[in-house]
């Protein structure tokens, strides 16, 4: 398993893949990704970050899982209010918040709206500023914002969304996602609410 998650993340970065795409592709650490990306294929370091690799491409491989997974999500996140705004994490929270969107207009019978967050760790420079919210789809100034994710390692990507939809003038309700790998129950005062937490033991 170790061998093809180097491989994979070595053919990531010769297709020009950053490492946070690296991380978000293979559903690791950045710090994991990092690591596989400097290893050679045959010889590997034992001193490997503590990680889990997680692979759900059962359920996005197919819309009707994907279906049942976001309704589940939407359901979660209807406990902490109403929504305006479902904002997806690129790349992986995307599908989950589009197919959350139409849940969230269905239950509540309230417009909802689609919101694409782009995350520092995919940008080139990698600057310690955060990322940012698209302006080719919903706002979040002045509405209720759910958050998307597919996987919560640390924690710091939730929380530079938070920071952002609260400059922007949004109010963040719940950070929802498939699998919390850092088991939280809130990121900067904001809930998290996770299908799977997974707890070291």
């Amino acid at each position: 398993m170790k061998q093809k998650l180097i491989q994979k993340a070595q053919e990531l970065r010769e297709h020009g893949f950053t490492t946070g795409e690296i991380a978000d592709e293979l559903n690791v650490s950045m710090d994991t990704a990092r690591w596989l990306t400097l290893q050679k294929a045959e010889e590997t370091k034992a001193d490997a970050p503590v990680d889990f690799a997680i692979n759900w491409k059962s359920i996005g491989g197919n819309s009707t899982r994907l279906s049942y997974v976001s309704g589940a999500l939407s359901d979660m996140a209807l406990a902490h209010g109403e929504a305006d705004v479902v904002c997806g994490i690129a790349v992986s929270g995307i599908p989950f918040a589009t197919v959350m969107t139409e849940f969230l207009e269905d239950m509540t019978g309230m417009d909802t709206s689609l919101a694409i967050y782009h995350p520092n760790k995919h940008r080139k420079d990698n600057a310690d500023d955060e990322g940012t919210i698209s302006t080719n789809f919903g706002t979040v100034e002045g509405k209720k914002v759910v958050i998307v994710d597919d996987v919560i390692t640390s924690g710091k990507t939730a929380k530079e969304v938070i920071h952002t939809v609260k400059d922007l003038g949004g109010e963040p309700t719940c950070v929802t996602v498939l699998i919390d790998k850092a088991g939280l129950s809130e990121i900067e005062g904001i809930p998290v609410e996770s299908l799977i937490k997974v707890s070291r033991l």
